[in-house]
C-alpha cells in the first residue's frame, strides 16, 4: 500500500518534513554477531518511509524476498532498490494477504499509511511473522488494543519506528531526568511546528498504476484529488492523526519515557484539547487542525503535559549567528526550535532535548553542566529489532509501550473532535464514560468488506 505519489516528489517532501529515520548512532552495548543469522523479510507499503526502512534492514543483512504495494510505480521502485542491493529482483505482490501466505518470509516491514496499520499487523501476527511497524501504530484506540493483544497472543516481536528511543541525545536526556538530577518535575512540554496547507482540490480520476479502492481500504471512501494521498494523507482524519499523531508520537513519547521507570509508561487521567484550522482557514481540504494545544493531567507522579503544534516553534534562548540584511555582517539571533521536549522542575530549572542536542538550564535560563549520570543504552533501532527477533526479547519500541504513546496522541484528537475534556483509565486502556467514543480516533466503522479482528 503506497504512500502514493511520484518518487521525486516523495524524496523532496520527506526530506522537507525530516521524517526519514537516522540510524548512525554508535552502540553503547556489545553487539552480538549477526553472521549466519540471515533473516528473510518483505516490505508492505513501498513509499518513502517503507523504502527507507527496507534499505536500513538490507544494510543489516536482511534478505528481501518480496515487496507489496497497491501503487505499481512505488512497488517497482522498491523492487529496483532491492535488485540493486542484492543482485536479485524480489517478488512484486499487490495484495499483502498473498504475501503473508509465503512460508519463506519470516518478518515484514510495514510502511503503509496509518489507516492501513492494523489489518496487515494483525494478519502478520496470525501468520507468524515478526514486524517492524511505522508509527503511530494505529488509527484508533480500538485498533491499538487489538494489535497489542494479537502480538501477545501469537508471541510476535514488534518494533515500532520511533527511532528517537534509540538515539544518544534522547536516551541521555531521559536518563538524566530519571536519575533525579533535575529534581521534582512538575511540567513537561512537547511541540512540533505544522506548516502544511492543502488548498482546495477538485476530484480527478486516479492514475492507472494505482488501485485507489484498495488504498482507501477500511477507511471511508473519499474522492481522489491527487493531494489527499502521498505524504498529505497525514492531514486527514479519515487516514491519520495530523501533526499530533505524526510527531506527537515522537516528542510526547520522550516526555512519557522521562517520567516513567521503564517502557511501561505513565498515562494521563484527563485530557483537554483545543485547536482548529486557524492558519489554513475553513476552506482548506485538510481536516486535522493546523493549530492544536492539549493539556494532560497525570498522577503518581503528579505533573502536567503540554502538547503544542502550530506555525512557530518555541524560543529557548539559544543564540545563533544569522546573515545580516543586505549582505551586512552576521548578527546574533535567538534560536527557535522546530521540535522538542522540555522537562521543567519545581525550581524552574529544565532539560530541553530536540533532534540535534540537549541542554540543562537553571531557573534563570543559563546553561548548566550535565555532570555524570548513568546513561541508558543507545544503539541502532533496526539492529535492536533483529537481535530481539533472534533472542525473543521485547524491543526498545515494543508495541505495548508504543500503543500507550499512540493512545496519548489519540486522546488529544478525541478531545478536539468531541469538543470536551476526556478521562482515561490506564488499567482498562480505555476512555472513562461515553464522551469521545463517537470519534474516529477512538473507533471507526470499517468500510465493507474489511473487518477489524478483535483480540483481547
Amino acid at each position: 500500500l503506497a504512500n502514493t505519489g511520484r518518487t521525486a516528489v516523495a524524496a523532496g517532501l520527506a526530506g522537507a518534513m525530516n521524517i526519514l529515520p537516522v540510524h548512525s548512532e554508535a552502540t553503547s552495548r556489545p553487539r552480538k554477531p549477526m553472521q549466519n543469522d540471515l533473516v528473510v523479510g518483505a516490505l508492505i507499503g513501498c513509499g518513502g518511509m517503507g523504502r527507507g526502512n527496507m534499505g536500513n534492514a538490507m544494510n543489516h543483512d536482511m534478505e528481501i524476498a518480496a515487496v507489496c504495494d497497491v501503487d505499481s510505480t512505488h512497488m517497482s521502485a522498491a523492487a529496483q532498490q532491492v535488485e540493486k542491493a542484492q543482485g536479485k529482483r524480489p517478488a512484486e505482490i499487490k495484495d499483502f494477504r498473498k504475501l503473508l501466505e509465503r512460508k519463506d518470509i519470516q518478518v515484514v516491514i510495514i510502511g503503509t499509511p496509518d489507516h492501513w496499520h492494523a489489518l496487515p499487523t494483525i494478519a502478520a501476527c496470525e501468520a507468524g511473522k515478526d514486524i517492524y511497524l511505522e508509527k503511530p501504530i494505529s488509527h484508533s484506540i480500538t485498533e491499538g488494543r487489538s494489535m497489542v493483544a494479537a502480538a501477545k497472543r501469537f508471541k510476535r516481536v514488534v518494533q515500532v519506528g520511533t527511532w528517537q528511543r534509540s538515539t544518544k541525545d534522547f536516551t541521555d536526556a531521559i536518563a538524566y531526568v530519571r536519575a533525579g538530577k533535575l529534581g521534582k518535575v512538575t511540567q513537561v512540554r512537547a511541540w512540533k511546528t505544522d506548516s502544511f496547507a492543502m488548498g482546495r482540490n477538485p476530484p480527478i480520476p486516479p492514475p492507472a498504476d494505482l488501485d485507489y479502492d484498495m488504498w482507501v481500504g477500511p477507511a471511508a471512501m473519499m474522492p481522489y484529488t491527487g493531494k489527499n494521498l502521498h505524504v498529505h494523507w497525514r492531514w486527514y482524519f479519515n487516514y491519520a492523526a495530523g501533526m499530533t499523531g505524526d510527531w506527537g508520537v515522537h516528542m510526547m513519547d520522550i516526555g512519557l519515557l522521562g517520567m516513567s521507570k521503564d517502557t511501561d509508561l505513565v498515562m494521563p487521567t484527563d485530557c483537554a484539547s483545543f485547536g482548529g484550522k486557524f492558519a489554513c482557514g475553513p476552506d482548506d481540504d485538510r481536516t486535522t487542525p493546523d493549530t492544536h494545544i492539549a493539556i494532560y493531567r497525570f498522577s503518581n507522579p503528579d505533573f502536567v503535559l503540554h502538547w503544542e503544534t502550530g506555525r512557530k516553534g518555541l524560543d529557548y534562548g539559544n543564540q545563533r549567528q544569522v546573515p545580516g540584511g543586505d549582505g551586512g555582517p552576521q548578527k546574533s539571533a535567538r534560536e527557535v526550535l522546530d521540535n522538542g521536549t522540555e522537562f521543567i522542575a519545581a525550581d524552574g530549572s529544565s532539560v530541553v532535548v530536540w533532534r540535534g542536542g540537549w541542554v540543562v538550564r537553571g531557573p534563570d535560563g543559563d546553561e548548566r553542566p550535565k555532570g555524570d549520570v548513568a546513561q541508558l543504552p543507545h544503539y541502532d533501532h533496526m539492529r535492536d529489532w533483529l537481535e530481539c527477533i533472534r533472542d525473543r526479547r521485547e524491543p526498545r519500541s515494543n508495541i505495548a509501550s508504543m500503543n500507550q504513546t499512540t493512545t496519548v496522541c489519540h486522546l488529544a484528537n478525541i478531545s478536539y473532535l468531541a469538543g470536551a475534556p476526556v478521562k482515561f483509565d490506564k488499567a482498562a486502556m480505555d476512555l472513562v464514560g461515553s464522551v469521545g467514543k463517537e470519534t474516529l480516533p477512538y473507533h471507526r466503522p470499517y468500510r465493507k468488506p474489511w473487518k477489524l479482528p478483535i483480540y483481547k
